[in-house]
């Protein structure tokens, strides 16, 4: 919390893969205190202070249901940290801001589309379509987890094409989806995103995040402001003035936060 602050905005950072991914939160937090803005920082059911022992052990190599049970609980953690600062008087409960990144961007991007009391998302070296980010990624041991023909990666596209479809005209609760995978991507949940603040941050030689699969969620979301950085996935915080100054200005900018 702000030393002096009453009725203050709220940032819930959420961080990726790796315990390492909690320090650019927080980095970040200690920025946004000094702009008057309260921050919380979750430890999501991937860091080891949390994950289960049955996962732990082949983490990353998990089956499609535990990474559903693993996005899962992570949805349910961000919404019940929205409904803490909810309970209290010396936040605003109407300026709440989810940054995520990586993993952590993909959840608060899925958070943002089914909880309008996310007023604003900063998704950094995040996107969506994943099944285009396992099958275009750099990082080969990352491709290796999900082997597939390429006839078969052309026929989920196909899939995932007609599934957003109709998610668009009938709504996410409305359809059924042929494949798991689809019900934890961000791409789903992009139409319910469009024309609400976001700014995206992306690296432009991230061997993960394909710049395909950023664009793809970007113009999901009706292009919003993104900014690109001269790096690589991890070596964006390299370049922490630019994530800083792009973020800081992006609240400023924005009267819904700040």
């Amino acid at each position: 919390m702000p030393k002096a602050g009453h009725n203050v905005p709220l940032a819930i950072l959420v961080h990726g893969m790796g315990d390492y991914s909690v320090i650019p939160c927080r980095l970040l937090a200690r920025t946004l205190l000094k702009q008057g803005i309260a921050c919380f920082i979750p430890y999501l059911i991937i860091h080891s202070k949390r994950i289960p022992s049955s996962i732990k052990m082949h983490m990353p190599n998990l089956t499609p249901d535990e990474w559903f049970k693993i996005y899962q609980v992570s949805v349910v953690d961000i919404r019940q940290a929205v409904d803490w600062a909810c309970s209290k008087e010396e936040l605003d409960n109407q300026k709440i801001v989810a940054i995520g990144i990586s993993f952590g961007g993909f959840v608060s991007a899925i958070v943002m589309g089914i909880d309008k009391r996310i007023k604003a998302g900063i998704f950094i070296v995040s996107g969506g379509n994943s099944n285009k980010i396992s099958w275009l990624s750099k990082d080969e041991e990352y491709r290796k987890r999900y082997p597939r023909s390429e006839a078969e990666y052309i026929e989920i596209q196909r899939s995932y094409s007609e599934y957003l479809k109709e998610v668009s005209e009938k709504g996410f609760d409305n359809i059924t989806a042929d494949n798991q995978s689809f019900l934890t991507d961000p791409l789903t949940f992009a139409n319910d995103l469009k024309g609400r603040p976001i700014q995206m941050i992306n690296a432009l030689y991230d061997k993960y995040i394909p710049k395909e699969a950023v664009t793809d969620f970007w113009q999901a979301c009706g292009e919003p402001p993104i900014k690109w950085i001269n790096s690589g996935h991890s070596s964006i915080w390299l370049h922490y003035p630019s994530v800083r100054k792009t973020t800081t200005d992006f609240l400023k900018s924005n009267g819904t936060i700040c």
